[in-house]
């Protein structure tokens, strides 16, 4: 027997940073969403009581340094099934790219163990277990457009989808530290996207509300560290992006598309940049 998982990459379309908590951790407010750029796991029972992770990427651990690893761990203690667990791992996600790809897999492996050994462990559950590993776990276990807060613990998903559009993301080759960046910010100085507007804009169904509205306040810190970040925002709406902003703290940046011609229009010309041009629809849900 095996169980199959996807793990989509999601995208801020909002990200707003509120205020520094008194447990050192930042109070997040964010409007997220979720695009078919997925990961694939493969998971599988084995004899004995271990862990195992193979993965077609060699610049990840397969050790207890794994999310993936982490998730299901904490749900063999949680839960006290004593059989071990073969995962095989498919990466197509950038690494270290403010798309969720190491939170997405480890949502996976929640839902995948859960699944395979037949828990019956609800979202909400495997949520509130989820928190320690990584903060986007929560919101990826659901993976549906949500509202956001919290230090990303607390998803109230959005009764709509955001608007349906092509997104393309670009990841310069560049990796960005999340714990570095909110480490170094001052939110005093930072801009504050609206996020409620965002928020209505999706529930009307309106796509030119929601892009005139869409912001990142992690952005100008990135920016300023990575240049190359800046210019390839700036080059997506030169090449006619609807609107673009950055995913996370970075360093991929995506541009929304309402048409499908300007969407590849944008992916083909910043392709001569960037080797990392995806080009892909959001996810209905």
């Amino acid at each position: 027997m095996e169980i199959i998982e996807k793990a989509p990459a999601k995208i801020n379309l909002g990200l707003d940073v509120l205020y520094k908590r008194d447990d050192g951790y930042h109070e997040l407010e964010m409007i997220m969403a979720s695009v078919d750029l997925s990961d694939r796991l493969i998971f599988t029972p084995t004899n004995t009581n271990d862990i195992i992770i193979k993965t077609d990427n060699g610049f990840l651990p397969v050790d207890r340094k794994n999310n993936i690893y982490q998730a299901i761990d904490v749900m063999k203690k949680t839960y006290g099934f004593t059989q071990g667990v073969e995962v095989n791992l498919k990466k197509n996600l950038p690494v270290a790219a403010g798309l969720g790809g190491g939170s997405s897999d480890a949502a996976a492996a929640f839902r995948g163990v859960n699944r395979l050994f037949d828990i019956g462990a609800s979202l909400e559950e495997m949520a509130k277990l989820s928190v320690p590993i990584g903060t986007d776990i929560p919101y990826c276990l659901y993976g549906q457009t949500a509202l956001v807060t919290g230090v990303g613990d607390c998803v109230k998903p959005l009764s709509h989808p955001m608007p349906q559009c092509w997104v393309v993301l670009v990841k310069p080759k560049i990796s960005v530290s999340t714990p570095r960046v909110f480490s170094k910010i001052q939110v005093d100085s930072l801009s504050h996207p609206d996020i409620h507007a965002i928020y209505q804009a999706i529930e009307n169904q309106d796509y030119q509300e929601m892009i005139q509205h869409l912001g990142n306040s992690l952005e100008s810190y990135t920016m300023d560290v990575f240049p190359i970040v800046k210019y390839v925002k700036e080059k997506m709406l030169e090449f006619g992006a609807d609107t673009a902003v950055m995913s996370g703290s970075g360093p991929t940046v995506l541009a929304l598309c309402k048409k499908r011609s300007r969407a590849i229009h944008v992916a083909n010309a910043l392709k001569g940049f960037c080797d990392e041009v995806y080009l892909v629809r959001t996810l209905n849900r």
